[in-house]
């Protein structure tokens, strides 16, 4: 099975894509993602279908997406 990843995009969204992986609320219930292989959470509150990405980001939202190394945990 493939591994799940999640990119960081600039201005927008994470995008998760995979074989297998799910979605849950605060109470551990299942979104429906229909089958779907690929979604994009939003990541700037403006979405009306939260916590999917909708779009509502362009020209609202700046991020420049470079990967750096958390440090060291406690």
């Amino acid at each position: 099975m493939a591994k799940t990843k999640i990119t960081v995009n600039n201005n927008g969204s994470l995008r998760v894509e995979g074989d297998d992986f799910e979605i849950v609320d605060k109470d551990g219930n299942t979104y429906g993602l229909g089958g779907r292989t690929l979604v994009s959470i939003c990541r700037c509150g403006l979405s009306k279908n939260k916590p999917f990405c909708d779009g509502s980001h362009k020209g609202h939202f700046e991020h420049n997406a470079e990967a750096f190394d958390l440090p060291p945990k406690k």
